[in-house]
């Protein structure tokens, strides 16, 4: 780093201070350190009650970068306070236009052409702008109306700039504020830092947007417009214009109260199918992002965050929905590992308690009256509170169900939009106990073993030559030694009597199928019986003794 760039650098820095200082954040920058007294714990309960309005306004005057963060953090309910979300989900990534010589300058380095070459005709002003490109109107050769995205020069240098003095805040909060510690805050911006840098090459977008497009075709209630590829690059981002208002400008007062709810069911039942039907879905349900072409016919656009969800995903959630909706305490915890969701033993106990307690208070509610949105907001408080950690995936499924609920609601407030989630939920557990599955699974599984059996001469060979090298070391800790013997003692004892049980009852069958002779009990020769009775009750013993032992 050169001179000049060093002082750039703490240039910025310290101006980052001044604006968090004057929001009531400057412990994080004390350079004694904040002691807890001086940190979030010392807050006063006013100060805790602004602290994410004060939050909001801290990252919009540092600029759109940290506004993009702010945004991310709204995606993040297991290390962010609820109403710390409410604030942060309030941020807009806008941004003042480029000059339209710039754009021009763009588009002719990307496309290798002049701007009157590539397109019939290009609006000057643009439709949108934001803090990594800005959207114009333009015509193809040929008289095709699109929209085309073009990137801000410089904007990559200028987010790699900021995600440099993200990383030296996270290490600079991680360090001071301690009440903090348990997020992984370099993570955070490691996860801001790849958002970002796949936003950057458009192309990601344009392989979304097609790929969901495939997934809706011959869908006549939604459109997702085509990309025109020769007119784009990395910086550079053509695709058809889908005539018509965005939600977010769109006119509800012109609907009725059924019209209002179809559109809502429609918007609902789209982002259900992207979720639990295909597994690819649009992470952003933003009001801005959804055309409005009628009651019951959408378009979607912008497609530069899209979430990602395996059949064992999707089947994972949709038992949590449905455990969640029949009220299902004991299995919560179970669905919770289930979706990948860790926590240290010692808080399996609290965690359990705390769920319980949750779900005690909708007891008793029918299916009507519970508002799932609500639940999972105050379930994702009690992972908060608890300081565990979500996959990423499920925090996108988060973003866009919470996100999908709140715009549901407010086109037809009496609309639930997890009611639409029924049929999906149970077409995809039908699915999973369908015979193509069940077999689906056996070969998969089948073809693991026989790779395993396959890589243990391999793998005993590779042992034996570490043991002849002397690269082997064995270490043996006495005090746990009995007890493991006694473990494996007991354990082969079991062995052996399941062994004898298994041999003395197949012998008893075979005895009692094949003997022709002498009297019989539902169709086997009576002299089998005590065998095999006898094999059942060693059998029986042996679960009973496995399961006072609390062992499996």
């Amino acid at each position: 780093m050169g001179r000049g760039e060093r002082r750039r650098t703490l240039g910025r820095l310290r101006e980052i201070a001044q604006v968090a200082t004057k929001h009531g954040f400057g412990y994080v920058f004390s350079r004694r350190g904040a002691p807890e007294a001086d940190g979030l714990e010392g807050e006063t309960a006013e100060e805790r009650a602004t602290r994410g309005r004060r939050l909001r306004e801290t990252l919009e005057e540092l600029g759109p970068t940290f506004v993009k963060f702010g945004q991310l953090l709204s995606t993040r309910p297991d290390v962010v306070p609820p109403d710390n979300i409410a604030e942060l989900r309030k941020l807009q990534d806008e941004a003042r236009p480029e000059p339209f010589e710039a754009v021009r300058q763009v588009v002719e380095e990307e496309l290798g052409l002049t701007l009157e070459q590539a397109f019939e005709s290009f609006d000057r002003e643009p439709i949108g702008s934001a803090s990594v490109g800005q959207v114009h109107a333009a015509r193809l050769p040929g008289g095709r109306e699109v929209v085309v995205k073009v990137q801000r020069p410089g904007a990559a240098d200028t987010l790699n700039a900021d995600i440099d003095l993200l990383y030296r805040i996270a290490r600079i909060t991680r360090d001071r504020v301690k009440r903090l510690s348990f997020i992984d805050l370099q993570g955070l911006v490691d996860e801001f830092a790849k958002t970002v840098r796949q936003e950057l090459d458009y192309r990601n977008e344009a392989r979304n947007d097609e790929a969901v497009r495939r997934n809706f075709a011959g869908n006549e209630h939604v459109v997702v417009p085509r990309i025109h590829w020769r007119q784009s690059t990395g910086r550079v981002l053509t695709q058809d214009r889908i005539e018509g208002p965005t939600l977010a400008h769109f006119d509800l007062a012109s609907l009725d109260a059924e019209e209002r709810r179809t559109l809502a069911a429609r918007m609902a039942e789209t982002w259900m199918q992207m979720i639990f039907g295909d597994g690819l879905f649009h992470a952003d349900p933003h009001p801005a992002n959804v055309i409005v072409l009628g009651p019951d016919r959408i378009g979607l656009i912008d497609f530069g965050m899209v979430g990602r969800l395996s059949q064992d995903d999707r089947e994972s959630a949709i038992r949590l929905f449905t455990d969640i909706m029949s009220q299902n305490t004991a299995r919560l915890p179970r669905d919770l590992r289930a979706l990948g969701i860790r926590y240290p033993r010692e808080l399996e106990e609290e965690f359990s308690l705390r769920l319980q307690d949750l779900m005690g208070r909708y007891m008793g509610m029918s299916m009507d009256e519970l508002d799932v949105r609500e639940i999972l907001h105050e379930l994702f408080g009690v992972i908060y509170e608890l300081e565990i950690t979500l996959p990423s995936r499920w925090i996108l499924l988060d973003k866009a169900l919470a996100t999908l609920a709140g715009v549901a609601l407010e086109i037809s407030p009496e609309f639930n939009v997890f009611e639409t989630a029924k049929p999906y939920a149970r077409k995809l557990l039908y699915a999973k106990y369908s015979p193509e599955r069940i077999a689906g699974r056996v070969q998969t599984d089948m073809g693991r073993y026989a790779s395993a059996l396959l890589e243990y001469p391999i793998q005993f060979g590779e042992l034996l030559e570490e043991f002849k090298d002397g690269e082997v070391h064995v270490a043996i800790d006495l005090e746990e030694l009995k007890d493991a013997s006694d473990k494996a003692l007991t354990a082969a004892n079991r062995l052996a009597i399941a062994l004898v049980a298994a041999a003395v009852i197949l012998a008893s069958g075979i005895i009692g199928t094949f003997v022709r002779e002498g009297p019989e009990l539902f169709g086997l020769a009576i002299i089998g019986v005590p065998g095999f009775v006898a094999g059942l009750a060693l059998f029986g013993w042996l679960v009973v003794g496995m399961i006072r032992s609390g062992h499996w």
